[in-house]
């Protein structure tokens, strides 16, 4: 009699694991979707769960609670990472994002901050069986059950009834065009399985379709004949600062009376300063927004520009400008491997790349050496540069107010008020904080060698800082209290855009709407480098001024966009998408269309199917 309860267990062995996957299901719905799990979560999880629960029951004979409990552990993995990374990202992870697991190991601080201590008790029931399995004596019959044979009709019944939901899943919702919305309408489970199977490549444009011309009209812009502006700077130098986590609140902000970038606010005075400016990088982050800067293309569907792309011959802004007599650079401090930077700046052309081997490792901060020892080397070396008879153009990638921003203390350089501290927040606004200090130090070490007044210099953030799904209510609040306004998705991506050039730029706030791919454009048009056979995504934000189109991909669902009045947020389609006015007005009427949205999804088409198409890059065995 004592053994009756293990066996009926046993009896009930698919039951009862079906059951723990529910839990675990509802546990990943409430974390991932904005509406939390619903009655139907049960019909959308638990049919693929019984697909591979009946593959056990049929072949399995031996070690079958092993094999439940394997199983078990792999989905609750899966689970498990995708809501680390949704609080982080904001999006459903799929295969493609695991092939980037190598990139894990140099990032930990970024991945551990943003696991919270609830998350773990997804693996509760694992270790619960795990004790009992391994303590108790009773197990043993349990274990001894479990071999025994199901009905195999009934098994083969159940299986093709799962797999027949599964596809009603599925297949309806297989247009959709909001990866998190197709998450949710097929379900977690089935949406990995689909993105895993499926053949989505996309359909590729002929090359001979790909001109200027066709991507001027879709972007719904004209060609400019005699361009304002054209060649101003011609036969300065370039340096293109890319900051770290930058997003455009942090100009002009103060917090009871604190100047939070004090140096920023007044390169952003003195200069042009683009305040409708926006990312548009990928699941690249920082190496993206490199890619684009320096090919006006828009990174990929799937993977980040470094490893779809680098193995391509780039049309590039340092291949334009080596033609125009430049000298070319860029400065990292992070190992040049991480994200294949070697490889993408060997594709962009690039005479020479600075990283963790030049700078050491003196002064670390996160990934790398800090953005003190960046500006200063960098300043020396473009000071040894600019001794040349040939221009230069460095790009130079800061790297110390990195997510999670929780800077050493020796770093800090301001004193954050007490409503601020231990908050991400806080932490976000202190690391900043010092990034600002040091690019102070770097402005005044050009300044003071005479390569700044030689320069055209462009700064801009390279992507979001703070993001939704990681924020606590502190966070949050004290983000309203920042913006005047509830923190969103239009806030997150953007960024601002700051062009200077000593004698040519006069002080002005530019209110077109601008991106990443516009920089190119408008930097050559500044140093009169023409664009006649360079295909290119952006417009020159200096004549293109009346309108603009910005697709967006990875942090924003497909198919959404920027336009001059607001950012679309896509939901199946374009009929149930979200619309947020960039104003912060959300009492004006919808200023987005439907043929908007068709041109967005046909430029990432275009520049998908244009770069696919590039040649190879012939294979060299030196290092640049």
């Amino acid at each position: 009699m004592r053994l009756k309860a293990p066996r009926t267990l046993s009896k009930r062995s698919i039951l009862f694991f079906s059951l723990i996957m529910l839990a675990k299901s509802y546990f990943a719905w409430y974390y991932l979707f904005e509406d939390g799990p619903t009655w139907t979560t049960w019909f959308k999880e638990i049919p693929f769960v019984l697909l591979i629960f009946c593959l056990i029951e049929w072949f399995a004979t031996k070690r079958k609670i092993a094999i439940y409990m394997f199983v078990n552990l792999l989905i609750t993995v899966l689970f498990f990472s995708l809501i680390v990374y949704h609080n982080h990202f904001g999006i459903i992870a799929t295969s493609q994002v695991i092939g980037q697991a190598k990139q894990v190991g140099a990032v930990k601080k970024s991945i551990f901050a943003v696991i919270h201590p609830q998350y773990m008790l997804i693996f509760l029931d694992i270790i619960i069986i795990s004790w009992v399995m391994l303590r108790r004596k009773k197990a043993l019959a349990w274990k001894k059950s479990m071999s025994r044979r199901s009905n195999r009709k009934v098994v083969a019944a159940l299986f093709c009834i799962s797999f027949a939901i599964c596809m009603m899943n599925i297949f309806p919702n297989s247009a959709s065009m909001n990866e998190n919305v197709q998450a949710e309408q097929m379900g977690i489970l089935n949406y990995e399985a689909y993105n895993l199977l499926a053949d989505d490549e996309e359909e590729q444009i002929d090359l001979s379709q790909i001109t200027q011309s066709a991507i001027d009209q879709t972007k719904g812009i004209k060609p400019q004949t005699n361009p304002a502006l054209f060649g101003a700077a011609k036969g300065k130098n370039l340096i293109i600062l890319q900051m770290e986590s930058f997003q455009n609140f942090l100009i002009h902000l103060s917090i009871d009376g604190q100047e939070i970038t004090p140096n920023m606010n007044k390169l952003a005075s003195s200069s042009l300063y683009f305040p409708r400016f926006y990312q548009q990088v990928g699941q690249g982050n920082t190496s993206d927004a490199e890619f684009i800067v320096n090919t006006s293309f828009y990174v990929p569907p799937d993977g980040a520009a470094t490893e779809m792309y680098a193995p391509k011959e780039l049309p590039s802004l340092p291949k334009l400008l080596q033609a125009e007599g430049y000298d070319t650079a860029t400065f990292h401090t992070n190992d040049v491997d991480f994200w294949n930077r070697g490889e993408l700046y060997k594709a962009l052309g690039f005479d020479r790349y600075y990283d963790k081997s030049w700078f050491g490792e003196e002064d670390t901060v996160f990934y790398g050496a800090s953005d003190e020892v960046l500006y200063k080397k960098t300043s020396e070396e473009l000071a040894r540069m600019d001794q040349s008879s040939q221009p230069f153009y460095s790009h130079v990638i800061s790297m110390s107010s990195h997510n999670p921003f929780s800077i050493p203390e020796n770093k800090y350089k301001m004193a954050l008020p007490e409503r601020f501290e231990g908050t991400l927040v806080g932490d976000y606004i202190r690391a900043q904080n010092y990034a600002d200090y040091a690019l102070g130090q770097f402005i005044g070490e050009l300044k003071q060698n005479g390569v700044w007044d030689n320069s055209l210099i462009v700064l801009y953030g390279d992507h979001r800082g703070l993001p939704i799904f990681s924020l606590q209510d502190e966070d949050k609040v004290l983000l309203e209290e920042i913006l005047e306004h509830e923190y969103t998705e239009r806030d997150l991506i953007n960024i601002p855009l700051i062009i200077t050039a000593p004698g040519v730029t006069i002080p002005s706030v530019k209110d077109q709407l601008g991106g990443q791919v516009d920089i190119l454009p408008t930097v050559s048009n500044l140093l009169g480098v023409s664009l006649d056979d360079h295909i290119h995504f952006g417009q020159d934000l200096l004549n293109q001024s009346s309108y603009n189109l910005l697709p967006q991909r990875y942090y924003l669902p497909t198919g959404s966009f920027v336009n001059n009045e607001e950012l679309f947020l896509s939901g199946s389609g374009f009929e149930d998408g979200q619309h947020y006015t960039l104003s912060g007005n959300g009492n004006k009427p919808l200023q987005s269309t439907e043929d908007e949205f068709n041109r967005a999804l046909k430029l990432l088409q275009l520049s998908d199917s244009y770069v696919t198409q590039l040649p190879d890059r012939e294979v060299q065995d030196e290092e640049i």
